[in-house]
């Protein structure tokens, strides 16, 4: 495990487990905090022995949202911290399946974490909500992220109310993807590691492209682009493995690997 300022990080069992860790004001995001959090994204898309990332935040909070004293971007030790969006950006476009592992509340600028995460997993009782409105601020930055996932018509209420909700309400919205009690959290995202884990690594990676770049398409666009992407992974040496791992009946070498590794 490396701890740095404000984060942990660890890698286990082809996960790296990234932690916001300033406890003490409930994680918000500082510039030292984001700026940690960018860095640690970077290393494990560099880690080939890194298939999923996961942000959580230490007890008792996922994140409070930004750290009004500290905001990310302002100058630390004479440069420039690293922006939010930028962060944003990173999980969104990481070349591995990223999972919010939401701990606890998680308000304003901490949702941004779960609306830009591939799959969101909420402890059921944890407290939601934009609650910018509520210092007369909006949540400009985390919409790009948040309205894709709740829609126009949730998005609009939560944002112009700040009402609060929780995990379990933010699955019915499609926030999140799961809520489950909290001493069940970490099997739960554990659950998610290991079905991501039986699938291709370059397959699990164009999955994410897929889904991101497809409802950017008009439906001409995006059978044309589909079926040209469908053939290049077709004649992959890795759908080469799966294919004739599944005739001959065994693991492909990737999940081998995987077992191996634990």
């Amino acid at each position: 495990m490396m701890t740095t300022e404000a984060t942990l990080y660890e890698v286990r069992n082809g996960a790296a487990w990234i932690t916001l860790n300033r406890p003490e004001n409930r994680n918000a995001l500082s510039a030292v905090l984001v700026s940690e959090l960018h860095e640690h994204l970077l290393a494990a898309d560099g880690d080939a022995s890194v298939r999923c990332i996961v942000i959580t935040g230490a007890e008792p909070a996922f994140c409070s949202g930004a750290d009004l004293k500290s905001p990310p971007g302002q100058m630390i030790r004479g440069r420039r911290s690293v922006p939010y969006p930028k962060v944003l950006t990173a999980i969104v476009e990481s070349p591995k399946p990223v999972i919010a592992a939401v701990n606890g509340a998680a308000f304003a600028g901490g949702l941004g974490l779960v609306g830009a995460a591939d799959i969101a997993i909420a402890v059921e009782d944890a407290r939601f909500a934009f609650s910018e409105v509520r210092i007369g601020v909006i949540p400009a930055v985390i919409s790009v992220v948040c309205i894709p996932k709740l829609g126009t018509h949730h998005a609009m209420r939560l944002f112009l109310t700040g009402e609060r909700f929780t995990g379990a309400q933010a699955v019915q919205m499609g926030l999140a993807h799961r809520a489950v009690p909290k001493d069940q959290l970490v099997d739960a995202v554990n659950e998610e590691i290991s079905m991501i884990n039986l699938g291709g690594p370059n397959a699990v990676l164009e999955c994410k492209r897929l889904v991101r770049r497809i409802p950017m398409l008009s439906m001409e666009e995006g059978f044309e682009e589909a079926s040209t992407w469908s053939s290049r992974m077709f004649g992959s040496d890795e759908a080469a493995e799966g294919m004739a791992a599944f005739r001959e009946k065994r693991d492909a070498t990737w999940v081998t690997c995987n077992k191996n590794k634990k």
